[in-house]
């Protein structure tokens, strides 16, 4: 895994002292809640409840809101929702881009999370696939990865439907011999994983970091070509001359979103939203702890704030004293 992310105390401790430089903010309305999205993975259940639990220290209600992922942003251009503390840029629907245009959300920063997607494998799969990490190694043995399901052709485990199909549009730009076929959900994806791993068998997945099975299933990711902003719009770009796609995922940007409304009304919770980021050494621990240890979110969470308040209390402190 990268390790060029900031650490969490240094990344805080300046912006707090950024922002104390300006003096605090107002509160604005207190009494009414905050509601922020709860998505459909554990790293982004774990990052919105270290961010609810920041505006909490700092005197704000809140409340977490299920929206979908690549639903989420008309809810928040309504004022239905007020953030979305996770967008994976990778991974984004059209609509947000339209939204943001119209002014009707507020990006409010990275969250600083150093982050990898790609198309991926566990590690015994190389001895399945010789060749692998080359993505050339796949045209040779996708048989091997074939299902009744997926027959002549081999079988990628997508993203769920409604994150979209980076995987298939991969294979597609690529012109390799398999069908994509999107999970049902990140627990499926895992459970995919961690089948693979215990018999042994073939599976080509698509995958990202931060995420604790990328170290608990020995996860390596295909060596694609990289992903580079032609081979999105000139099809003469890459191996594939006659489609997009035919290369890596572009680098993976993770950042922040708000309601417009937002800084209005809670001055000092946009502030503390817009300053807030999260560290990958932080985050991974605390999926594990409820992916594999089981626990549950809200306890993970309150466990690393109060051995961790050299990491966030600055930005609370910094926007309301």
């Amino acid at each position: 895994m990268k390790t060029t992310i900031k650490s969490g105390l240094s990344a805080l401790a300046m912006t707090a002292i950024c922002a104390g430089a300006l003096g605090a903010a107002e509160m604005g309305n207190v009494d009414k809640p905050i509601k922020l999205a709860i998505n459909e993975w554990t790293g982004q259940h774990v990052t919105t409840h270290v961010a609810g639990e920041m505006l909490k220290a700092a005197g704000y209600k809140v409340e977490y809101v299920t929206a979908g992922m690549m639903n989420q942003f008309q809810a928040i251009a309504d004022g239905d929702i007020h953030a979305t503390l996770e967008i994976w840029s990778s991974n984004v629907s059209d609509q947000y881009a339209v939204l943001k245009g119209e002014g009707k959300l507020e990006e409010l920063s990275d969250l600083g999370l150093d982050a990898k997607e790609g198309i991926a494998y566990p590690a015994h799969v190389a001895d399945l696939c010789p060749g692998l990490p080359a993505w050339e190694a796949l045209k040779d043995c996708a048989m091997n990865f074939a299902t009744a399901e997926t027959l002549p052709q081999g079988r990628l485990v997508d993203y769920p439907a409604d994150w979209g199909t980076p995987g298939a549009d991969r294979m597609t730009g690529l012109d390799l011999p398999f069908k994509a076929v999107p999970a049902g959900s990140e627990g499926a994806l895992i459970a995919e994983l961690r089948a693979s791993t215990e018999k042994k068998s073939p599976l080509l997945i698509t995958f990202w970091q931060p995420h604790w099975a990328m170290s608990a299933y020995d996860v390596k990711f295909v060596e694609l070509p990289a992903g580079e902003a032609a081979c999105f719009e000139d099809p003469a770009w890459g191996p594939n001359p006659n489609a997009v796609n035919d290369c890596d995922f572009a680098p993976s940007r993770i950042f922040k979103a708000g309601w417009p409304g937002l800084k209005e009304q809670w001055p000092a919770a946009h502030e503390i939203l817009v300053n807030y980021t999260l560290a990958v050494e932080d985050q991974q621990p605390m999926m594990g702890a409820v992916d594999v240890d089981g626990r549950k979110v809200e306890d993970v969470v309150a466990a690393w704030m109060g051995a961790n308040e050299a990491k966030w209390k600055p930005v609370v402190d910094a926007a309301t004293k």
